[in-house]
């Protein structure tokens, strides 16, 4: 039997008609203030949660280093950034760092002196994970000096990193070999606080990003080396750009290196290469530079590829790599 369609009350017909952005914050429970006599969770409420939660592909668009700060998301074990706000320190703030990861998975935490450190592999509450980090940043500004704050979901028209931080001001990743920038004055750390960097420093794979080219990272696992690049390019043309040099035999970064294929990460295509376990970072530099260079002139060509480069193609695009 068919569904009865609920009647149209006089009420129901005359209510104003109002967009999501008019319709004030109630509880989801409450009675949509847009007059359907349903409960706002089930009316204009469903229409915000959708906004909330849709993915934003490249969430780090706009901001100094997206490539690194994708790197930093998704590669790097231990790293921090300085950040610059776009209207300045508040009094009493005397920096902001931003931090790979933070003791207990803290998304923030306001140090004893004031600074603020901002967690940025955490999971978010909504689809746009520059919104959901501003909301936590805004509030890890105003708490009390030594305490951490949990993680907090964006509103859907609240501000965004790009909102909050100097956009012009430079973004330069440390990458550092453990988790001492945890605490201050590491190095006196006894007991159990040892114990916690000894065991957090131990599960961190060995990580170095290149100076030669950008957002390129090194990293030692127990069988063999990886380079990691994440790179800006619209990913069809890097991809036709990797497989004419794929084809041509030029995609390797030396003898016993092989370009085994990417990932996507936040809207951007990092290529992945397997390095024989004797290649530290600093072999990698002259190589990939070289590349670089390479790449380049084939990013610059525009015409169709080949049979060969397009089967080339396709056997990149198949191998899809996982993260370490």
């Amino acid at each position: 039997m068919a569904k009865k369609r609920r009647p149209q009350t006089t009420a129901a017909s005359s209510r104003p008609q109002l967009s999501d952005g008019e319709i004030p914050v109630v509880g989801a429970r409450e009675p949509c203030p847009c007059g359907s006599g349903r409960r706002y969770k089930a009316c204009h409420g469903r229409a915000a949660q959708s906004a909330a939660t849709e993915l934003v592909r490249r969430p780090f668009e706009g901001l100094p280093g997206e490539c690194d700060w994708v790197a930093l998301r998704e590669l790097v074990p231990a790293g921090t950034a300085e950040l610059t706000l776009k209207d300045g320190l508040p009094e009493g703030v005397p920096s902001v760092t931003l931090a790979t990861v933070l003791p207990m998975a803290w998304p923030a935490l306001r140090r004893d002196n004031g600074a603020v450190l901002l967690g940025l592999q955490n999971d978010t509450a909504t689809g746009d994970i520059s919104r959901d980090l501003a909301a936590v940043l805004s509030r890890a500004l105003t708490v009390e000096p030594g305490t951490p704050v949990e993680g907090v979901a964006g509103a859907v028209d609240g501000p965004r990193l790009q909102d909050l931080l100097d956009t012009g001001a430079p973004f330069e990743p440390v990458v550092h070999s453990g988790f001492e920038f945890w605490i201050e004055e590491a190095e006196s750390a006894t007991g159990e606080v040892a114990a916690s960097l000894e065991r957090a420093n131990a599960a961190a794979l060995p990580t170095v990003r290149l100076t030669g080219v950008d957002s390129a990272y090194w990293c030692e696992t127990p069988e063999k080396n990886h380079l990691r690049w994440v790179m800006p390019q619209d990913e069809d043309r890097l991809l036709d750009a990797l497989a004419r040099l794929h084809a041509a035999g030029t995609s390797t970064l030396g003898e016993g290196t092989r370009l085994v294929g990417s990932f996507r990460a936040h809207g951007l295509l990092v290529p992945v290469w397997d390095l024989p376990s004797s290649m530290g970072a600093e072999d990698c530099e002259k190589p990939a530079a070289a590349f670089a260079e390479r790449l380049q002139d084939a990013l610059a060509k525009t015409g169709p590829l080949t049979a060969e480069e397009r089967g080339a193609r396709g056997g990149l695009t198949n191998r899809q790599v996982t993260l370490s």
